[in-house]
C-alpha cells in the first residue's frame, strides 16, 4: 500500500514525477487540477461551478474539493494506494483527508516535497513560456506564484513534518535523477 502526496512549487516537476511514480508503483496519480479541468472540458455540473469560481478569481471551496477527492479515492484503482498532486492545500483539507483515511483504517505513508532552487526554476519556466507561447508567464508572475505557494503550503508542510511523514527530496537535476531519488524515498517509507 502506498498512500502518498507530492508537493512542490510551480515548475518543480511534480506532474512529471507523479506520472512516473504512478507507473513505477502501480497507483493512480490523482491531480485535483486535472479533475477540475476535465470536468470543465466535459461541461459537467461540477465543471460549470468550478469554471465560474475560477473566472471570478476565487478558490474552489474546501467542501467541493474534499468531496471530489473523497469520491476519487473510492475508485477501485485507488484501493492499493494513490499519489495526490495539488491536494491538500489547506489545513482543513489535511484534516479532512486524515478523517477519510482513518474511516478505512488507513493513514498516509508519506508526503514528498520536491525542493528546488527558485532562480533555476524561474529560468526553466521562462524558457517553457517562450517555447510554449505562454505570454502571461512573466518572471514577476512566476515569482508571485512561488511566493503564494510558500505562504499557503508552509502550514501544511509543518503539519506533515510534525506527523513524521514529510520527506524532502532534492528536485534539481535530470528528470531521471529526481525520479530515482523519489523512488528510493518511497521504497524506504513504505517497505
Amino acid at each position: 500500500m502506498k498512500r502518498l502526496i507530492i508537493m512542490g512549487p510551480p515548475g518543480a516537476g511534480k506532474g512529471t514525477q507523479a506520472v512516473r511514480i504512478a507507473e513505477r508503483f502501480g497507483i493512480p496519480a490523482i491531480s485535483t487540477g486535472d479533475i477540475f479541468r476535465s470536468n470543465i472540458k466535459d461541461g459537467t455540473e461540477l465543471g460549470r461551478q468550478v469554471e465560474a469560481i475560477l473566472k471570478s478569481g476565487g478558490y474552489v471551496p474546501d467542501e467541493m474539493t474534499n468531496a471530489i477527492v473523497q469520491d476519487r479515492l473510492g475508485w477501485v484503482d485507488a484501493a492499493p494506494g494513490f499519489l495526490l498532486d495539488g491536494y491538500p492545500r489547506t489545513p482543513g483539507q489535511v484534516e479532512f483527508l486524515d478523517r477519510v483515511l482513518a474511516a478505512h483504517d488507513h493513514a498516509l505513508d508519506g508526503v514528498i516535497e520536491l525542493t528546488v532552487d527558485e532562480d533555476a526554476v524561474v529560468s526553466r519556466l521562462l524558457k517553457r513560456a517562450e517555447t510554449e507561447g505562454r505570454a502571461d508567464d512573466t518572471e514577476k508572475v512566476i515569482r508571485e506564484r512561488m511566493a503564494i505557494y510558500r505562504k499557503e503550503t508552509a502550514p501544511i508542510i509543518a503539519l506533515y513534518d510534525q506527523q513524521g511523514v514529510l520527506v524532502k527530496i532534492d528536485g534539481m537535476g535530470t528528470v531521471d535523477e529526481v525520479t530515482e531519488r523519489v523512488s528510493k524515498a518511497i521504497e524506504s517509507m513504505t517497505g
